[in-house]
């Protein structure tokens, strides 16, 4: 075949895979979030995908979205005479997926430990690992029904990197302190507008100012004489903190203390407390005497050594002097190789050249031939003027 018809025939299948490229790469299936099998459970029939928030919970799509929902998976098990229905829920990351798990876990659900948290209420089981949130309802429930569950947290095909870190926020609310006591399961996150109203936080949106980077977290308290709401806000600096929590203060003037005749005197619904430290800032509402909102107030305490679940980039150019030594380091090597590969490409290729042209490229060894004249003592039969060539 001549060159011209090679050339022709190559662009023609270049053209033909530019075409059927989007074909090929559409006709690839989705990773799927629930397994065919798992300790024993076979599923039974096809899992169902939806990725429209508004039919996975057209009640709290708009929540959903806000925390960044991608899938939502529904599959059917069996095993032996036994049933199982599971839904998984696929977030962004694991911050949507932890702010979703609290707001779905019920009040009077009772703790697991399945993936990174989970709570189960008779037959029902709620759980989260990393971006993927597991709801799982069984027709009856066994003493291995807890092991079955976490060999498939185990098996969930989660996100990476920082994503698959949940924010450390949650873990600065006290359990218990001096007058109050957390009521179980009322805690929750929010990172937007939409989940800090749903959430009931004693904090309007405005307030919070989620685009200057804020997180909230609330839960509520069983303190004297009835119950108080802890909020906890955090924002990317203590001079941001420091000039929202001056805005909360001045929007919320305290009102009159109700007195209680013989009792302790009591602050108004509407009157809150607030603290801060360092870049969060803590409010106590709710009905709740000084003393029990000064424990509160005083349980929350940043720490700045608390990082295990922070985004880090290893070699920040602004930060990290070590990326100047180790871009130095790889420059070198690059150098060294572009080097090294074209005094290797030099030489083949002139060797290549002096065979396939003889004559016209003169190889190594031609190309330090020299010339000399013989200048030293006449030998016999010669004469001092004969001049000799040598190489």
């Amino acid at each position: 075949m001549k060159p011209s018809n090679r050339i022709r025939e190559f662009a023609r299948s270049l053209l033909a895979a530019f075409l059927l490229a989007p074909g090929l790469f559409a006709a690839q299936p989705t990773k799927r979030l629930l397994p065919e099998a798992f300790a024993g459970w076979q599923i039974a029939g096809e899992a169902k995908s939806v990725s429209d928030a508004a039919t996975a919970d057209p009640v709290e799509a708009p929540l959903l979205l806000e925390f960044g929902f991608q899938k939502l998976e529904i599959a059917s098990y069996e095993q032996e005479d036994r049933h199982l229905q599971i839904k998984a829920l696929q977030f962004k990351d694991a911050t949507g997926a932890l702010g979703a798990f609290l707001y779905y876990r019920q009040p009077r659900m009772a703790e697991e430990s399945i993936g990174d948290q989970a709570s189960s209420l008779n037959e029902h089981v709620l759980f989260y690992r990393a971006n993927i949130i597991v709801d799982a309802v069984f027709d009856k429930l066994t003493a291995m029904s807890p092991a079955q569950l976490r060999e498939l947290a185990e098996g969930l095909p989660i996100v990476g990197g920082g994503d698959r870190n949940p924010p450390n926020l949650p873990n600065y609310l006290p359990r218990k302190v001096p007058h109050a006591e957390a009521i179980v399961n009322t805690t929750r996150y929010a990172e937007g507008p939409v989940a800090l109203e749903k959430i009931g936080a004693p904090i309007s949106a405005e307030l919070v100012d989620f685009p200057a980077g804020a997180e909230v977290v609330t839960s509520r308290y069983s303190a004297e004489p009835e119950e108080a709401t802890l909020t906890v806000i955090e924002y990317p600096t203590p001079q941001i903190a420091l000039q929202h929590q001056q805005r909360i203060k001045a929007a919320h003037h305290p009102a009159n203390a109700q007195q209680d005749p013989g009792g302790p005197a009591l602050v108004n619904l509407e009157q809150i407390f607030t603290r801060r430290s360092g870049p969060l800032v803590i409010v106590v509402s709710g009905l709740i005497t000084p003393n029990a909102a000064s424990a509160l107030l005083g349980s929350v305490n940043y720490d700045p050594q608390v990082s295990w679940n922070e985004k880090w980039k290893m070699l920040d150019k602004r930060e990290n002097l070590g990326y100047l030594v180790l871009n130095i380091f790889l420059l070198a090597l690059v150098l060294g190789g572009l080097a090294l590969i074209t005094g290797i490409g030099f030489g083949f290729g002139r060797v290549f050249l002096s065979r396939m042209f003889p004559g016209r490229v003169r190889t190594y060894a031609e190309a330090n031939e020299v010339i000399s004249l013989g200048l030293a003592e006449p030998v016999s039969g010669g004469s001092p003027t004969d001049a000799s060539t040598s190489k």
